[in-house]
């Protein structure tokens, strides 16, 4: 059993996804309510303000009606004790009032501080001082008796506009944080409950044993989670096939290598409890026969094993097809001779060389080639030709290997595409281990066509060719 990764020593924990979904949520909304609760507050002081300042005002009036003129044209405040005992009556503020004359000195009321009078219109203007150890709003109100601007001071205290305001701050604002605090407890009740399949299918993967690559169950829950377990799915595919891979080629060394290396060690053994007559000489050669073999059955379980990790390693870019055949014709060229076979190439300057260029990966085409001929220098004929030609109807280029050998039968083509399949001429020499044709097969699936075989004159011959994208 596979236990979860313990986190890094000394790296300070990430911060939980619920707890970052909320923090990106509840955020802004926070904001926004503290913005809001500002702007209500600041509105509901200021209509606040317009009324309790607008009663003042009206107070002011009040008081100014009776400024009039009395029988001897003297003016004066014409207000029994009663009469202004009912009109500053307040039952929770403190009221103050002043009569000034055109000079400024007091008629009537309270010695309160003096106040700018207002200039022009509106004959009124307010104000706020402190008066007895208590702040107060003022309004100075002209009024115009006999030609002369006198003016009428009309006070209040500020404590009932002060507890309006601060229950407004509290019955407003304090309700919508209630709210807030219950969307917060809503949404991560919401988030636990969308994350609890990316919990399950943590705990799943926290558990599972190394070995066991098979799919994950997927909840079908939200497009996230779903491409998260498909992806992990996805990985564990790529993952058991390479394992796969893996493992067969390791059982693919391990028996094919054993009958040569048995074979290598018994001429060896042989040899040496021969020694001094010619023997030995004959061992050596079998020897070295038998390791070449070897050699290139590694060399092949080598290139499918590649094939079969192809699909990671795969780049596909602009192939110049004559360089590559010539390096082919190369590389192959003294084993030719060495063996007898006329090996040469054809097409190459048959066509403009930007219709000869195509896309593919270098590796797999000289791949695609090496093992082509290799197969047509063991089983083909004297003749061995490299082709190259441009199809501009299906904006392709073809590259095929021909040979004047005995060819291959029609119905035992497709199955010596299959890995471990030989045919009557390998199993007689003995050379193969029915790989070539199986790693050329795999090489062209990967670059997205086919190998396709055929006869060269309808009874003899082997033509194998595949067909690439061209990039001119």
């Amino acid at each position: 059993m596979t236990p979860a990764p313990a986190p890094r020593s000394g790296a300070a924990p990430s911060p939980s996804l619920r707890i970052r979904m909320l923090r990106h949520v509840m955020l802004p909304l926070v904001l926004i309510w503290l913005a809001g609760t500002a702007a209500t507050l600041g509105v509901a002081s200021y209509f606040t303000e317009e009324a309790f300042d607008r009663a003042l005002l009206d107070d002011a009036y009040s008081i100014a009606s009776q400024v009039r003129p009395l029988p001897d044209g003297q003016v004066a405040l014409q207000l029994t004790p009663s009469e202004l005992t009912a009109a500053l009556f307040d039952q929770a503020e403190a009221v103050y009032f002043a009569v000034l004359r055109p000079d400024g000195t007091r008629m009537a009321g309270e010695p309160l501080p003096r106040m700018p009078l207002p200039g022009g219109e509106p004959a009124y203007r307010y104000g706020n001082f402190d008066y007895q150890g208590q702040p107060v709003r003022a309004v100075i109100l002209r009024h115009q008796v006999q030609g002369g601007p006198y003016h009428v001071v009309m006070a209040h205290t500020t404590r009932i506009r002060g507890a309006l305001v601060q229950r407004l701050l509290v019955f407003g604002a304090l309700p919508l944080l209630a709210l807030l605090g219950l969307l917060a407890w809503w949404l991560w009740r919401g988030i636990e409950r969308d994350l609890a399949p990316l919990a399950r299918l943590q705990a799943a993967l926290a558990h599972r044993d190394a070995k066991d690559l098979s799919p994950v169950a997927v909840p079908s829950t939200t497009q996230e989670i779903e491409q998260v377990g498909h992806a992990v799915n996805h990985l564990f595919e790529r993952l058991g096939r390479n394992v796969r891979a893996q493992r067969e080629f390791a059982g693919n060394v391990a028996h094919e290598l054993r009958t040569p290396l048995a074979g290598i060690r018994a001429l060896a053994e042989y040899g040496l409890a021969h020694p001094g007559t010619a023997v030995p000489q004959q061992q050596l050669q079998q020897i070295a026969t038998s390791a070449e073999r070897a050699g290139r059955l590694v060399n092949q379980l080598l290139d499918l094993a590649m094939a079969d990790e192809g699909e990671v390693v795969l780049q596909n870019e602009r192939l110049a097809l004559p360089a590559l055949v010539g390096r082919a014709v190369v590389r192959h060229l003294d084993r030719a001779d060495a063996r007898g076979v006329d090996l040469g190439a054809r097409g190459l300057d048959d066509a403009a060389p930007e219709d000869l260029v195509a896309w593919g990966d270098a590796a797999l085409v000289e791949g695609i080639l090496d093992n082509l001929i290799d197969n047509a220098l063991r089983y083909g004929g004297q003749t061995l030709t490299i082709e190259l030609s441009a199809d501009r109807a299906a904006r392709t280029c073809v590259l095929a290997v021909v040979d004047d050998g005995p060819g291959i039968a029609e119905a035992a083509r497709r199955d010596l595409m299959q890995r471990w399949a030989q045919g009557r001429d390998g199993e007689k020499l003995g050379q193969g281990a029915g790989l070539g044709l199986s790693i050329v097969a795999r090489y062209a699936q990967l670059l997205g066509t086919e190998l396709q075989l055929a006869s060269v004159d309808g009874t003899r011959g082997l033509r194998a060719s595949i067909a690439l994208p061209r990039a001119g």
